[in-house]
């Protein structure tokens, strides 16, 4: 089954072509489909597997699809969240996204501690739809006020076990909290 089975906006389509991608890894084929139907996807796979395509492709079409109805001119908000458990994976997600993102107008911002809280804040303050984050810095920012959830329609726990294993259950909760109920 090619990509192009996949029913995508064509800046999607855009992107799967740019980056050499010729047919959909096995998490792929089973994890798109129900992604883009707007159901909950549960998947495992090994890393480099492509989870991270299997995830971001059903996220970003939606996203680009409730664009073409948003008001012109309206400022951007976080529509989407993607939580990770170390800084390393959340930069190599968030390159993911960005370049499936690439022939689209959504922006995507990394929210991890060891950098700039400011560069941050820059990023998010740009227009941010997409946001790429460690538990504790997301809380961070939004005890700061740098950032809101309340219009986020997707959540995506990326190594959930491992974010599990390592403590974060109560950062965790406290976001899903602050989420909206229908996402």
């Amino acid at each position: 089954m090619p990509f192009s089975e996949f029913e995508l906006v064509p800046d999607l389509h855009r992107a799967i072509k740019a980056m050499g991608f010729s047919a959909p890894m096995p998490i792929q084929t089973r994890a798109i489909p129900p992604g883009l139907e707007g159901r909950d996807v549960l998947g495992s796979a090994q890393t480099g597997s492509g989870k991270t395509v299997a995830f971001g492709l059903p996220l970003l079409n939606k996203l680009l699809q409730s664009k073409a109805h948003d008001r012109p001119g309206s400022k951007p908000i976080v529509r989407a969240l993607i939580m990770v458990p170390t800084r390393e994976l959340a930069a190599q997600v968030e390159t993911c996204i960005r370049d499936l993102a690439r022939f689209s107008p959504v922006q995507v911002a990394l929210i991890i501690g060891g950098v700039s809280f400011h560069n941050q804040v820059q990023a998010l303050r740009k227009g941010a739809e997409i946001v790429v984050a460690t538990p504790g810095r997301l809380l961070d920012h939004y005890r700061q006020r740098t950032l809101e959830l309340k219009h986020a329609q997707t959540v995506v726990l990326d190594e959930a076990d491992r974010m599990l294993d390592m403590g974060f259950m109560p950062d965790v909760r406290r976001i899903m909290q602050l989420l909206p109920r229908e996402r």
